[in-house]
């Protein structure tokens, strides 16, 4: 019996022997090959934010697409129906779709995200390193298990996500900031997950319920830096919920704090906090030692609502 899994990583590795990315591609067959329609209504969704929301997202599918990265069609649907203009590409026509969001941004400058399954999201940092020399930002890239070789994370890139397997075949991307880069950066490895495979990590609900929030924060208001991004690395345990956060934030140690207190207050779970910090969960911190706490997108205009004690 034909094993589809092996069909996939035949044609990835084929495509990528063949630079399918930079080499040519027949227009009049690339403009044919758009979102197509979906099997499954869209789900229902909060209803769209009363600032009208600005920004282009270009999804991308990986290889066999159609077949195993229709998350991404799903994706989509739930985006455009939250009110920002997002379209679903196949990966092999990356840079004729780069070409065509250089010259809508020349018309107008609308924020871009860039999300992209398997070899997708080895299209959507490609996409970003064509948009750089042209000085164009990368408001948010989203790359959900990509292949090996995906390239670094270019520094006109203002937040990147990597949700990957780093046991996966067919994708495994561990991807990295370039060096010098000042965004915000977060890497979840999901490969404790047992449920989750290359094969279905792009339909999850609960990544893409997190990643319209994150999209509709950044369409309707630019997100606060609040004291500077922190790297984040993670390993998600196999019995704790998937939850994506932005990037990590310093805070400093008050007298009695443990790390229990401090994931307590900013409500987060524990684990979260031992994998970026050293020392036990319960052991007293010396006041004044930082401790890197995950932090979710937070608009400006939510901040500036909050008082300096919910901060």
């Amino acid at each position: 019996m034909i094993n589809p899994t092996q069909i996939a990583a035949a044609v990835i590795r084929a495509m990528l022997f063949a630079g399918v990315c930079y080499g040519g591609f027949d227009p009049a067959v690339a403009g044919s090959i758009t979102a197509s329609s979906h099997e499954d209504a869209p789900p229902t969704v909060a209803k769209p934010p009363a600032i009208e929301p600005r920004g282009r997202v270009y999804l991308f599918r990986g290889a066999l697409g159609p077949i195993f990265s229709r998350g991404m069609d799903r994706l989509t649907e739930r985006i455009e129906h939250a009110g920002v203009a997002a379209s679903v590409y196949e990966f092999t026509i990356c840079r004729l779709i780069a070409e065509k969001a250089i010259r809508e941004y020349r018309q107008d400058p609308a924020p871009i995200t860039l999300i992209g399954h398997s070899m997708g999201g080895y299209c959507a940092l490609k996409f970003a390193e064509i948009l750089q020399p042209e000085g164009i930002p990368v408001s948010l890239i989203v790359t959900i298990d990509p292949a090996h070789a995906t390239s670094d994370v270019p520094l006109n890139v203002e937040r990147y996500i990597n949700i990957f397997l780093s046991k996966s075949v067919l994708g495994g991307g561990d991807v990295k900031p370039q060096q010098g880069y000042q965004g915000h950066y977060a890497s979840f490895d999901l490969s404790e997950h047992d449920e989750v495979s290359h094969i279905n990590i792009d339909k999850m609900d609960t990544i893409h319920q997190q990643l319209l929030t994150k999209i509709v924060q950044l369409a309707t208001t630019p997100a606060s830096g609040e004291g500077g991004a922190v790297p984040l690395r993670y390993v998600v345990p196999p019995d704790a919920a998937i939850e994506v956060w932005d990037s990590g934030m310093p805070r400093f140690a008050r007298p009695g704090d443990t790390l229990q207190t401090i994931a307590a207050s900013h409500h987060v779970p524990l684990w979260s906090l031992t994998q970026m910090n050293r020392g036990s969960s319960s052991a007293p911190l010396v006041p004044g030692e930082r401790i890197i706490v995950p932090r979710h997108i937070v608009p400006l205009a939510e901040v500036s609502r909050q008082s300096p004690s919910k901060r």
